[in-house]
């Protein structure tokens, strides 16, 4: 593998279908698409300065990098992907990847970002942006920190622990999410979602936990919480108190106690759900 250091690089695709490069100390400023069509390539304390650098790549390992404000878009249909100690301030990063792992991240513009990307590992990834993560699929994630609404919007196949999350309409039309040992603040939480596991969770939300089918919560903490579980099908196992539950539509809710239960006959049959408190 042929290195090559401190380089300078500007203008469009300046190493277009570059392959079996190690890339040290390098600048890529202003140019769009500079490693387009790559493959097997590190980079190794390098900046991105510019748009588009890694699209319809393949092998590629980041580490000690910078992406900075202009090169959005950065990294898209690129497979087999490892980044590390990597700081990104580009929005947009990520679209329509396969195999990617990333570690120690740090995404301070993540709108739009992790768009439609599969069988990823994430752990210690912050990220601050609204839409991220949208229709993905086949996550592991661990040490989350993420700012910003509609989070994991159309997602499928995610485990995410020991993580914190400041995001409304998070995980909505979603399957097969488990969360664990995590806190999660934001209103509307889980809509419109089928098979959505909370487990030794904190959880604050206006109306959070509706519209959910299959929908189990172990061990959960559920603060400043109101009008939960609208026409869901839960199991769930609630630590204290509860603000208001309104209208689930089968299932068994279990809490230390509730402060209002709504539960009208006209809108569900309310004999289908078991409400369990201890007071």
């Amino acid at each position: 593998m042929e290195t090559l250091r401190r380089g300078f690089y500007t203008g469009e695709r300046a190493l277009f279908h570059e392959s079996d490069k190690r890339i040290e100390e390098a600048i890529f400023d202003d140019g769009e698409s500079p490693l387009k069509h790559s493959s097997n390539i590190e980079l190794v304390n390098t900046s991105f300065k510019w748009k588009y650098p890694l699209w319809y790549s393949k092998d590629i390992s980041l580490k000690d990098c910078r992406m900075f404000e202009m090169a959005r878009a950065g990294i898209w249909y690129t497979n087999d992907l490892k980044m590390e100690d990597v700081i990104i301030e580009a929005p947009k990063t990520f679209r329509r990847c396969n195999n990617v792992t990333l570690k120690n991240v740090n995404m301070y513009n993540a709108a739009e970002t992790l768009w439609s990307c599969s069988n990823m590992k994430m752990k210690n990834v912050t990220a601050k942006g609204d839409y991220f993560a949208m229709n993905s699929s086949d996550m592991t994630i661990d040490n989350l920190e993420l700012v910003g609404n509609y989070g994991f919007d159309g997602c499928s196949n995610i485990t995410i622990t020991n993580s914190r999350m400041l995001t409304k309409d998070a995980f909505w039309n979603c399957r097969n999410i488990t969360v664990k040992d995590s806190y999660i603040c934001g209103e509307y939480l889980g809509w419109n979602s089928e098979n959505l596991v909370f487990e030794n969770c904190t959880i604050e939300s206006l109306q959070g936990m509706c519209y959910i089918k299959g929908l189990v919560m172990k061990d959960c903490k559920l603060i400043n919480t109101t009008l939960a579980f609208e026409y869901s099908d839960a199991d769930a196992k609630i630590e204290g108190h509860i603000d208001s539950v309104k209208n689930p539509s089968s299932g068994k809710i279990e809490a230390g106690s509730i402060g209002e239960l709504i539960m009208e006959e006209e809108r569900v049959d309310i004999k289908a759900t078991k409400i369990i408190t201890k007071g």
